[in-house]
């Protein structure tokens, strides 16, 4: 049975740690949710008759796990949605890559998205059909294969890490689409969606979420312990 990591929880939003590989919403697998699971959570919880709402605010990639915000009333989902159109909310993420990353920087890349391969491709000039993409790293933590970054990202595109970071030959561990040299044996990547700062969409005070990296992985317990 699959348990829900809730972070924080109520009577308008609802926020978990997600965990690596599954969906956010639908897609043509059929494959179960986690809005699905968080739904299910809500009707058992509090012994809901009939559909359970639940709004989606924003996703995370099927391979990366961290903070996700739903919305558990249409008052919230719509300001919510306004928070993230207007970029108010900070994130932060974290990364173990393969490569020598610089202590500090800033990255500014053209993104062009391919639908049927599901990916995307940073250029260092505008192309046709291409959007910036900006997003600032910093190195926390250098062990003996791998950096630990935490990145602040500037715009939201389709895997933007993801491709910025390959783009600079530094590939994310078990990233295979995006550069990286083997895979994981889960399927995951390390890139985890760290922490996450918003308005509370009725009360106005500011909330701030963390996520713990994926229990049990060697890696992140290395990186939490320096």
């Amino acid at each position: 049975m699959f348990l829900l990591d809730v972070i924080y929880e109520d009577n308008h939003l609802l926020v978990v740690n997600k965990p690596a590989g599954l969906l956010v919403q639908g897609d043509q697998t059929g494959d179960p949710t986690l809005l699905d699971y968080a739904k299910e959570y809500l009707k058992k919880k509090y012994k809901k008759p009939g559909a359970v709402y639940l709004g989606l605010v924003h996703r995370l990639d099927r391979p990366t796990s961290g903070v996700i915000i739903l919305a558990r009333t249409s008052k919230a989902l719509t300001r919510l949605n306004q928070q993230f159109k207007d970029r108010e909310p900070k994130k932060t993420y974290w990364a173990l890559v393969e490569g020598n990353p610089q202590t500090e920087t800033k990255l500014i890349h053209y993104l062009k998205r391919n639908p049927k391969i599901n990916k995307s491709f940073a250029h260092e000039h505008q192309v046709a059909d291409s959007k910036n993409a900006i997003l600032e790293y910093k190195c926390l933590q250098r062990l003996n294969n791998y950096s630990l970054l935490e990145i602040d990202l500037h715009t939201g595109r389709h895997h933007q890490i993801r491709a910025q970071l390959s783009a600079e030959k530094l590939y994310i561990k078990g990233d295979l689409k995006y550069g990286a040299k083997r895979p994981n044996p889960d399927g995951s990547i390390h890139l985890l969606a760290r922490t996450l700062e918003i308005t509370h969409p009725v009360r106005k005070d500011r909330l701030f979420f963390v996520a713990k990296p994926p229990a049990g992985d060697r890696l992140w317990d290395v990186c939490l312990a320096n």
